[in-house]
Parts: C-alpha cells; structure tokens; sequence
C-alpha cells in the first residue's frame, strides 16, 4: 500500500514536471537564432525604406533567416515591444524610465542600440519657389503662429499653408512636439496626418500651397549614387538658423550637414531590443550597427553611427 503511494506521488511529480516543461516562458518556444529562424519585428513606417535595404542584404547572407517587418507608427511599434509580443523595435527614441522598469521588473534586459542619424526634412511643391525657411518659422507653422505664405514669405499669393505628416503618432510627429517645440503640442488649424510618408510626398507633388515633413530617407533619387540629388518631383526646403533665410545660410538634409551640424533637424534611429535568448533580433540589431550595415545606411544618404567620415572642402576651378 505504502509503495503504491509513493508510485503515485513519484508519478505526480514527474507529470507535474512534464507539464510545466511544455508551459514554460515564451522564450523556450522560440526557435530563431542570432542568424537563422523567423521573426517579425516592428519599425516606425518613416525608416522603411532603409529598413527593406538592410532586411534584403541580411537575408541574402544569412539564407535560414526571414524577417518580417511591421510598419506602423512609433507608439504602436514600442507598445508591441513592451507587451513581449515582438523583441525588436526601430523607433526614434531610447527606452523611457518608465518603460525601462516596466521590463526590468518583470526580468528583462533591454538595450537601445544606435544605428543611423536621419534628417527631418521639410518638402513643397515643385511650383514653390520659396525654398529658404529659418527654424523660428517653422516652429511658428507648427505652433499656429503662422498660418499663411504671405506671413513668412511678403507679398506671396499662395494662401493657407497646408502642413502634412505621415501619421499622427509617428516618430516625425513625436521629434517635433519634444525637439522642435520644446514638449508643446502642435497646434495648427491647417495640420493633418496622411498614412505613409509616401502619401505625404504625393499629398505635396499635387498641392502647391502645402509642407510636407518626413524622414530625409524618402528623398534620395536612387538613380544617383552620390547622394546629392533628391526626388525631381518635389523640393527639399533648405533650412537656416538664421532670423533671415537665403541661399547662403540654409541647408538641405545632406550627409554633410548632418554630420557638420549645420542642418539643425537631425535625430537618431534606434533599435530597441527586449530579447531574453539573444536571437535573430539580436543578429538582425547587430548586423545594422556593423559595417556592413552601416554602408547600406550611408550609401541610402543617412548618416551611420559608426566610422570615420571626414568632409573635406573643394576649390572647383571653372575658368578654362
């Protein structure tokens, strides 16, 4: 009777075990490594494009891993992350406090790695040729100071200005509230969102009266390998500091002036991991930060983290 017993608790124990084996934390179903398996991961839609770019190389290499992006806007792609329901984010930002001991409460380890700086830019219509703004300006469009041409521009005959974003809650959004605004939110009659930055770019080649702002790697015209040229179909507006904008202190969203400081809206991309096994998000984050992700971001005109890029001026003799 008493071996009986034992069998049955001894059995009771090991089927107690079995199933706690087969119910344990998410991280043991997970089968993915740090360069094989299937993930998906999420990124504010403004980086797609140099996002596809590095997903495609990595792909290429690494033939037993896929990656599948979800592009959506900042506060979806971060509230994904902190619900463990993905373990890699592309966003604009670092972890918050908050968040940071939301996740470490709960035993997590997350890391915010940098991997590119972007430029805000600043687009109109072809047709527009007042292409010089100072930052006062445009915080003045962004606050609802200013709600017309003629008020930045004397005597222009172009009406309202109509001021587009890709999306209500994206990180271009977020970067001008906090960086451009100081925490103040916009406050414009005449602002709306779009969906995706290419409907922005869309919303602008069509309306002659309207600014469009959106990552700087939507612009480049992939046909040119140097960087210098962006989309034909719109124009890239040339920001200065200065109380007074003209063609001699204003600058476009180039590498150059990124790097210089002369462009005064640059933010950085991130890659916000929550991964307890260090997988293929950890690979993917990494592969980004590495020289050879880094040259992808530089040859997409944004500028990388890392390596040593040095600006040198050019005296160009046209006299002959």
């Amino acid at each position: 009777m008493r071996r009986a017993i034992f069998y049955n608790c001894l059995a009771s124990v090991l089927l107690f075990g079995f199933v706690c084996s087969c119910t344990d934390s998410p991280k043991n179903k997970r089968k993915d490594t740090y360069s094989s398996g299937n993930i998906t991961f999420a990124s504010d839609e403004s980086f797609s494009p140099i996002i596809d770019e590095e997903i495609y190389v990595f792909e290429s290499i690494y033939r037993e891993a896929k990656l599948t992006p979800i592009y959506t806007n900042e506060l979806d792609a971060v509230n994904l992350l902190m619900t463990d329901s993905i373990h890699l984010a592309i966003t604009s930002r670092r972890f918050t406090e908050q968040e940071l001991e939301n996740l470490q409460a709960r035993k997590f380890r997350p890391v915010s790695i940098p991997l590119a700086y972007d430029g805000l830019a600043f687009i109109i219509n072809k047709e527009n040729t007042d292409s010089c703004i100072t930052v006062s300006n445009i915080k003045k469009i962004l606050s609802g100071q200013v709600n017309d041409w003629s008020q930045i521009v004397p005597g222009s005959k172009r009406g309202e200005i109509q001021v587009v974003f890709d999306n209500k809650q994206s990180s271009t959004v977020h970067y001008c509230v906090d960086s451009i605004l100081g925490g103040t939110p916009i406050n414009s009659p005449n602002i709306f969102a779009a969906r995706t930055s290419k409907e922005v770019v869309d919303y602008v080649e069509q309306t002659p009266n309207a600014i469009g702002v959106i990552g700087s790697n939507w612009l480049n015209d992939k046909r040119d390998t140097t960087n210098t040229t962006f989309n034909r179909a719109i124009t890239v507006m040339s920001v200065s500091k200065m109380e007074v904008a003209t063609e001699m202190n204003s600058w476009k969203p180039y590498q150059a002036w990124l790097l210089d400081g002369r462009y005064p809206f640059v933010r950085t991309i991130y890659a916000l991991l929550n991964d307890p096994i260090n997988g293929l998000p950890w690979g993917f984050a990494h592969f980004i930060e590495q020289p050879k992700g880094q040259l992808i971001i530089f040859r997409a005109g944004l500028l990388p983290v890392r390596g040593d890029i040095v600006v040198r001026p050019v005296n160009v003799n046209d006299s002959y």
